[in-house]
């Protein structure tokens, strides 16, 4: 997490988005954003997320989604939102919010994609 939070000091400036919250949406706090370093996101559609120490990211399809993983790296924008650049030249940002009682990603376009529970949730 260390290395989160002084990636999170020096990335500098990141643009983001304007983000489509709904009520009860609550934007994850800068200690709750370092805690997801090294967790693996899982998506309902079993899509998982990975943000790294040093600000590596990677994005492993599902099966049914054709597989295989995107690679990148990504920065945390003063707002919260997480802007990830891709090797492949795409860039987003998404932000993570609680939402009745879910971690919830929100992407630029404000299409919302719960994350599912870990066991431990």
């Amino acid at each position: 997490m260390r290395y989160l939070l002084i990636f999170l000091l020096v990335a500098g400036p990141v643009t983001a988005a304007e983000w489509a919250l709904r009520d009860g949406d609550v934007p994850l706090t800068q200690a709750e954003l370092g805690a997801l370093e090294g967790r693996v996101l899982t998506f309902y559609d079993d899509g998982q997320s990975l943000y790294s120490a040093g600000g590596a990211y990677s994005y492993t399809y599902a099966a049914d989604n054709g597989g295989g993983t995107a690679f990148g790296t990504f920065a945390v924008a003063a707002d919260g939102s997480i802007c990830t650049d891709f090797r492949n030249g795409f860039r987003r940002c998404d932000l993570f919010v609680h939402s009745s009682g879910r971690l919830v990603l929100i992407n630029e376009k404000g299409e919302r994609y719960p994350v599912r529970p870990e066991p431990n949730d």
